[in-house]
């Protein structure tokens, strides 16, 4: 859980995983949306990647990435079940 939760603190990150909500593109598409370099990008794809957020395919020399969305759901339930109050506070 701590990988994903590091993976999800930086917002460069969480753009990321908003751009791939709505359909998969690949790395070129993504940073275009970005003014990083390749290797900056790249180790944000890998974090991504380590905690299971994202999921990447080659189709030739292109890299498409999507969203793991099972991982970041339970991500979230788990988050919030640790804030959860107590019935009667």
């Amino acid at each position: 859980m701590n990988q994903i939760y590091k993976a999800l603190s930086d917002p460069t990150r969480r753009e990321i995983l908003k751009l791939l909500r709505d359909r998969d593109l690949s790395a070129g598409e993504i940073a275009g949306h970005f003014n990083i370099t390749k290797p900056s990008l790249s180790k944000h794809f890998n974090i991504l990647k380590e905690a299971d957020l994202i999921q990447a395919e080659r189709d030739g020399t292109t890299i498409y990435y999507h969203l793991n969305v099972s991982v970041l759901e339970e991500a979230l339930l788990a988050l919030m079940d640790t804030f959860k109050l107590k019935e009667g506070h």
